[in-house]
């Protein structure tokens, strides 16, 4: 039996390098001094640069390289992805799409997490000279890249969509793929906000697994434990 892959991606992750419009901002200038680096070259962060992004627009969804880097952690070691169920991608909040080898494995050290992201954003590939790089950039929109795929099911968590158990969506998830069909799931990698209306706009299947708002790694590991527990899949991923 084969079994198709999930795709789940990370949407309007908060993963970017400083913009422009800020690069001059004293605490931007006095943390590339320290780090020895050209301010356009690092990471935004809002645990670091906090008073120079107020005045860029969705400051609040921005600057959260930390919520991407536990949530590749989870994601990409876990059984799923282990036994080839899962495929992961990040789409940033500036339209790029993140390409992840399911092979690829992200430092556990966030220093180095945060270098490694910066050669990404800046070189477009790493390792930058590898002929089948572990992570790459594409520049596209989440709705082309989903039209793209051209995924049968498409459902989005939400914190105000239809309430289901993480077992029922595991099910449902689990099914899905024993059936043969492309199915995506797209989860917010920002900390407050909504999805932009174009995100919002990709599927009608909002599901949400808990009553109130949970953070990304949250709802990323319970949905990948809930496929990898389902009953559909037990014989699969438990022989």
């Amino acid at each position: 039996m084969r079994v198709e892959p999930i795709t789940i991606v990370i949407a309007e992750a908060g993963l970017e390098l400083i913009p422009e419009e800020i690069a001059n901002n004293p605490v931007i200038l006095a943390h590339a001094k320290k780090r020895g680096k050209k301010a356009n070259e690092m990471l935004l962060d809002i645990s670091l640069h906090y008073k120079a992004m107020k005045n860029l627009r969705n400051w609040f969804k921005r600057g959260r390289p930390d919520i991407i880097h536990t949530s590749m952690l989870i994601a990409l070691s876990s059984i799923l992805n282990r036994t080839g169920l899962l495929n992961l991608f990040i789409h940033t909040i500036n339209d790029l799409i993140i390409h992840v080898d399911p092979k690829a494995r992200v430092p556990r050290n966030y220093n180095r997490f945060v270098g490694l992201m910066e050669q990404l954003l800046i070189e477009k590939k790493v390792p930058p000279n590898a002929q089948k790089p572990l992570m790459w950039i594409e520049e596209r929109k989440l709705h082309d890249f989903v039209k793209q795929r051209r995924f049968t099911s498409i459902i989005l968590l939400h914190e105000r969509g239809t309430f289901i158990k993480p077992k029922a969506l595991g099910e449902l998830i689990a099914s899905k793929m024993v059936n043969g069909e492309k199915t995506c799931v797209i989860i917010g990698g920002f900390q407050h906000g909504d999805f932009e209306q174009s995100t919002l706009s990709l599927t009608k299947d909002r599901f949400a697994i808990y009553s109130q708002p949970l953070e990304t790694w949250t709802v990323v590991s319970t949905v990948i434990h809930s496929i990898e527990n389902s009953e559909v899949l037990n014989e699969i991923l438990w022989r």
